[in-house]
């Protein structure tokens, strides 16, 4: 089994107010909707794990559309990509691992 893991961050540019917390919530919000993967929610983005690639470019599209179909014109999304073939690791298992040289 693989376990790919992602960090995906959107902006809405062009917005009316500098504020963009309405705009994130709705992304996360199209999360919900996609079987196949878990997600987390960070200050400054969101980690996305599942076994399947496909899942996690389905949930960053997903994300980038409940955003543009709140009226925002352009979105930039960046998707970073860590994905491991020779163990099956969770996020939390990630952690942990950093966490016992701390």
């Amino acid at each position: 089994m693989t376990k790919i893991h992602a960090e995906l961050g959107v902006l809405p540019i062009g917005t009316s107010s500098p504020s963009l917390g309405k705009y994130i919530a709705n992304g996360v919000k199209s999360l919900e909707k996609i079987d196949g993967i878990r997600y987390q929610v960070t200050p400054m983005g969101t980690m996305i794990e599942s076994d399947d690639i496909n899942k996690i470019f389905e949930a960053s599209k997903a994300v980038a559309n409940s955003i543009f179909a709140m009226g925002v014109t352009r979105v930039e999304t960046i998707l970073k990509i860590d994905e491991r073939r020779d163990k099956d690791r969770s996020l939390e298992d990630k952690l942990k691992s950093i966490k016992k040289f701390t």
